[in-house]
């Protein structure tokens, strides 16, 4: 049965481009070359994707491609071609493989002795992913390979019983749904994607960032859909932008009615497994922890960092219950190991062992979720139902050593919660900016050899406190001491620090990062008989890892797209300079000041007898902006890039 499907839409596949008596030479011939698309190294002359959905949800897949080789680059890339699957939820089998030469020769590659099927490189989640190879061997430029390969199954793997077939069911049994991005890094001449679903089968689906060329016929109880889009351009990328599924034409389809669904489905799949039942040892584990806390909140966030803190990232196949099953409480709690969906699991385990109501969400890091219910999730935090009847989500993957419960890496962020009751798509606040202060405050004197002496302390909260902590967290202890002398050095490479001081890393959770130092700096200004010219030490920006808006790719004046910063952000900067007599100003840098709706700046020097004063004041209001807001996002960027740049010359 599936040979004949296989047959069949070959045949289709290959119908649809025949216009001639070699239709893929001609093809190959009319496409162009280098000249008409200058940069790229290859050109999809088609990229063709039939899909047979079963009444199961099964779906047989086939798929089609022409790539024509444009330089040396392209030959080189294309000399391989390589196809991921998981074999716990999808099948492969390439059909064929073929060289058009750029002679006019075509040689059939020998599928039977140079397809390798092998594991695929992995780093942190060990789940079994496979790679298939097909040696192409050495291209030209000019040349083409047309390669056809077959695949049925999902992209994500779930429980599997029975027989060969089921375990490429989808999750929801009955159900189909799918992702296709009409957008690529390379030029593509035409882009087509069919579906055939029984028509009893109620497809959604919407196109964004774009349009599509669309029609559908029924035939024989079945309902055939067809996309196309001609010319595809490769996808632009410029610093700060989106994911390119969010700016470029995407397709959603599901047959699953809405989120809700989904929403209930999610909670029966894991509550039916168990994967939240608690054990004797977890009781125990629990009863310890709260024994310091002292409220509802101090409970959930106890609970949350010792799971974010004591079990390692690394996820490893243990066959029954990967993929949307979130593994039961005993492994994780024994293992101590696993990737997001499992430290949200033992969180929940724990939670509701102290008596919270507490369920998993998916949610999508770094792209948006649309209105069709497919499966665009790649992330599994927990909700815990507060007394007050409201839901607090938490995230134990991306708070280890970070005072957030929830990491504001993650605002303006979408998320579905499994509930019994279901639920809706939601988003995630944003948070405001003074919940990640940067404070940098300082006093200091310039001596007569131009030797600047002082001290100045820094504090930070929520995502900024967790950047300036990077020093300590991604480092052996033995190390921390250089750390925090290096970011000094980086500013002054020669300063001598006389006393330094830093907050217990380890107790991160009682109180936020706060950093001392005191310090002498010889030659830090130019001093002589005639001038004094210096750059104050905190106007250079210190600690610039913690203000990741610094940066920022101001050489763009204009973008039409959204972009995004890490993190909503406060930074306060304040450094009072006794200085050396002299006679009047050459050169002291002017006020500054940006005011937009979400961004501002606002950076002056005050000269009072023998004391400057710096004021700096920045506020990057969210972590996703819209276009139309990236000219205060610049200009206040810049602001504070000419504070660090600029002199001040004094004349004595």
């Amino acid at each position: 049965m599936r040979k004949g499907i296989i047959l069949l839409v070959s045949i289709l596949c290959a119908c649809l481009y025949s216009t001639a008596q070699n239709p893929i030479q001609e093809l190959i011939n009319k496409s162009g070359t280098a000249k008409e698309f200058p940069g790229s190294h290859q050109l999809s002359i088609f990229d063709s994707t039939d899909v047979f959905v079963k009444e199961s949800g099964l779906s047989y897949v086939h798929i089609h491609q022409l790539i024509k080789i444009l330089d040396e680059t392209g030959a080189k890339n294309n000399a391989v071609y390589r196809i991921d699957y998981d074999p716990l939820s999808a099948h492969v089998d390439v059909i064929s493989a073929k060289i058009f030469r750029k002679n006019g020769t075509i040689e059939k590659i020998d599928i039977e002795n140079t397809v390798y099927d092998y594991t695929a490189p992995a780093r942190a989640i060990y789940w079994g992913a496979r790679k298939q190879m097909i040696e192409i061997g050495r291209l030209e430029t000019g040349d083409a390979i047309d390669i056809q390969y077959f695949r049925k199954g999902f992209t994500y793997a779930l429980l599997y019983d029975g027989d060969d077939e089921s375990r490429y069911v989808p999750p929801m049994k009955g159900h189909f749904y799918d992702i296709i991005p009409f957008w690529s890094n390379h030029p593509v001449l035409n882009k087509v994607y069919h579906v055939n679903l029984p028509d009893d089968k109620f497809l959604q689906y919407e196109i964004y960032n774009g349009e599509l060329r669309s029609s559908l016929k029924k035939t024989d109880g079945r309902i055939i859909y067809h996309f196309e889009k001609k010319d595809i351009k490769p996808a632009e990328r410029k610093a700060g932008m989106l994911a390119n599924n969010d700016i470029y034409t995407k397709l959603l389809m599901s047959t699953s009615p809405d989120w809700e669904a989904k929403s209930t489905w999610f909670y029966g799949v894991n509550e039916d497994y168990g994967s939240f039942e608690s054990t004797p040892e977890i009781d125990k584990k629990v009863k310890e922890l709260l024994a310091v806390a002292e409220s509802e909140m101090d409970s959930i966030a106890v609970l949350t960092h010792w799971v974010a803190d004591n079990m390692r990232y690394s996820g490893i196949s243990m066959g029954e219950g990967e993929g949307y099953t979130l593994h039961n409480g005993e492994m994780n709690f024994r293992d101590r190991c696993g990737v997001c969906k499992d430290k949200a699991g033992l969180l929940i385990a724990m939670l509701r062992a102290a008596g919270f109501e507490s369920y998993a969400a998916m949610t999508m890091a770094g792209e948006r979720i649309d209105r069709i219910p497919a499966d665009q999730f790649n992330h599994s935090v927990t909700v815990v139902k507060l007394r007050n009847g409201e839901y607090k989500v938490l995230d134990p993957t991306w708070v280890p050593g970070v005072r957030e419960l929830w990491s504001s890496l993650e605002q303006q962020q979408n998320y579905l919660m499994g509930l019994p009751e279901g639920a809706d798509l939601m988003i995630t606040e944003v948070s405001p900016p003074e919940n990640h202060y940067l404070r940098i405050f300082g006093e200091s004197r310039i001596k007569d050899d131009g030797t600047l002496k002082g001290q100045f302390t820094i504090t930070a909260e929520g995502q900024s406190d967790a950047a300036v902590r990077g020093i300590f967290n991604y480092y052996q202890k033995a190390e921390w001491k250089n750390n925090v002398e290096k970011e000094l050095l980086r500013i002054a490479p020669n300063a001598q620090i006389t006393k330094m001081e830093y907050t217990r890393n380890e107790d991160y959770q009682k109180t936020p990062v706060r950093i001392y130092y005191e310090y002498e700096i010889p030659d830090f200004a130019v001093v002589t008989e005639h001038e004094i010219i210096f750059t104050p030490l905190l106007a250079q920006n210190v600690f610039s890892r913690a203000m990741s808006h610094l940066h920022a790719a101001t050489h763009i004046k204009e973008r039409d797209k959204e972009f995004r910063d890490r993190c909503s952000r406060l930074v306060e900067i304040s450094e009072s300079i006794k200085l050396p007599s002299y006679k009047e100003i050459v050169q002291l840098p002017s006020e500054e000041i940006v005011e937009g709706k979400n961004i501002s700046f606002d950076g002056s020097y005050t000269l009072k007898g023998k004391t400057l004063e710096l004021k700096e004041k920045a506020v990057f209001g969210k972590r996703i902006y819209e276009a139309n807001e990236w000219p205060d996002f610049r200009l206040a960027v810049l602001a504070q890039q000419k504070f660090a740049n600029e002199k001040i010359i004094l004349k004595r």
